[in-house]
């Protein structure tokens, strides 16, 4: 549609999310970019992830509160904080834990946006290709099923029953992917800032047998750090009083997998603190999977544009509109209302003097050409409640190929999210007690 001179696509996934229409078109996948760059179908799948958040299997209202009386972890000590890995590859964050006994080390999607956390398990129906060796829970002596009357499997909302007495778990996303498979009890080890193992038994998970989609083959799965009850993040709430903290490597959107690692540490010991620290509310909304913020303007050089009027379409049960935007380490760009994109755009448009490009992936809205992969762009700031993000300049404008240089925030018509590009080197710190999180700008290469 005409615009002014800026275009914006109408462009939708299945489940009625935005994404790319070159990729999200009703039954293809990224095989489709046969003949592009695999930097662009990467970036494709940058996109695509994003949309499996809103286009999951939910059921907000038919949660069930389950006891976490199972979870009795091994801690060495009151201080003893869980750490993890985390890994970056373009557009996502892997994350390292081990499951079983003994316990066997998976690497998996580390994603705020997800709930349940799931591997790929023998004997695989339908997988997709991945670099470690599969789960196979009949080596473990602590693999237990969930049975269909139990309250974790109702908890879930999406489950059937079967062989029997097994709950099966069925979770399908907006791009298409799906896992479906076995609700299972497992010992879940992680390390730790001491040294030692932390061992969590019976930590709720799904064991899939039946898995396919966008997912990279560096990948296992998805671990689910979001808000709702069968996260990790929630079925470790004894041991890390709500507590968690993640810094984020910049990548590059056309690089492989890097050897840099940073890490996510769980534990009421975890603090953002000290100089430079800001924090935002927290704003509690349904469906609880995502943590939502509320944003109140950008500014791009001395001119800020107020983000007025928009609404996620959620209920939120606790009154009121604020928590207009969602924050996602899963999702890879940040989105943003259409029309307030634009303003920012026409900002962006009038303060930069280089040689504008058209993006042929048709993934961003500004790009431009650069011989060193950066531009001569103005200070972007994010105005959140209480708290003022100044952006990297790698966090807003990202070589996405040799000599092309694009804007990291793109349009959006029904929802708002603010990706991992932008997350990358704060230390960001949520606290689901005091209903906040944190930020303090880091080198997360030093972390």
């Amino acid at each position: 549609m005409d615009t002014g001179g800026s275009t914006t696509r109408d462009i939708v996934c299945s489940s009625g999310v935005i994404a790319p229409a070159e990729a999200l078109v009703a039954g293809t996948d990224l095989q489709m970019y046969e003949g592009a760059s695999q930097k662009r179908r990467r970036l494709a799948q940058a996109w695509i992830h994003w949309c499996r958040h809103l286009g999951a299997d939910a059921h907000p209202h038919a949660r069930v509160l389950f006891h976490r009386s199972r979870t009795k972890s091994s801690f060495a000590s009151a201080n003893d904080t869980i750490q993890s890995d985390i890994i970056p590859i373009p557009g996502e964050y892997l994350m390292k834990i081990s499951i079983g006994t003994p316990p066997v080390e998976i690497v998996a999607i580390a994603d705020t946006g997800s709930d349940l956390t799931w591997t790929q398990c023998k004997p695989c129906t339908s997988c997709f290709k991945q670099t470690a060796p599969i789960f196979d829970s009949k080596t473990s002596s602590t693999y237990k099923t969930i049975g269909c009357n139990a309250e974790e499997c109702a908890s879930l909302g999406t489950s059937s029953c079967v062989r029997g007495n097994i709950c099966e778990y069925q979770m399908s996303y907006g791009d298409q992917s799906q896992t479906i498979g076995d609700l299972a009890f497992e010992k879940f080890t992680f390390p730790s800032t001491s040294g030692n193992n932390v061992s969590i038994p019976n930590v709720v998970f799904g064991c899939g047998h039946d898995n396919s989609g966008t997912f990279n083959n560096y990948t296992s799965g998805i671990i689910g750090l979001g808000g709702g009850e069968v996260s990790i993040v929630n079925q470790l709430d004894k041991q890390i009083k709500g507590k968690f903290s993640y810094c984020l490597i910049p990548i590059p959107l056309q690089s492989s997998i890097s050897n840099a690692t940073s890490h996510i540490n769980f534990g009421n010991s975890v603090t953002v603190s000290g100089p430079n620290v800001v924090s935002t509310p927290l704003i509690k909304k349904e469906p609880s999977t995502f943590y939502y913020l509320n944003l109140e303007g950008i500014s791009v050089g001395n001119k800020r544009v107020e983000f007025k009027s928009f609404k996620i379409a959620s209920s939120n049960a606790f009154g009121g509109d604020e928590g207009n935007i969602i924050i996602d380490s899963g999702t890879t760009l940040t989105f943003l209302p259409n029309d307030f994109y634009l303003n920012l755009e026409s900002i962006l448009l009038e303060s930069i003097n280089a040689t504008r490009i058209d993006d042929p992936s048709g993934t961003f809205g500004i790009c431009y050409e650069s011989k060193d992969g950066t531009i001569d762009a103005p200070k972007i700031v994010t105005h959140f409640t209480d708290a003022d993000l100044v952006l990297a300049p790698s966090s807003t404008f990202a070589e996405v190929e040799e000599g092309l240089v694009c804007l990291t925030l793109v349009p959006a018509e029904q929802i708002a999210i603010f990706g991992n590009l932008a997350q990358a080197n704060f230390l960001i710190g949520y606290d689901l007690v005091a209903n906040k999180v944190s930020f303090k700008p880091t080198d997360c290469t030093k972390y």
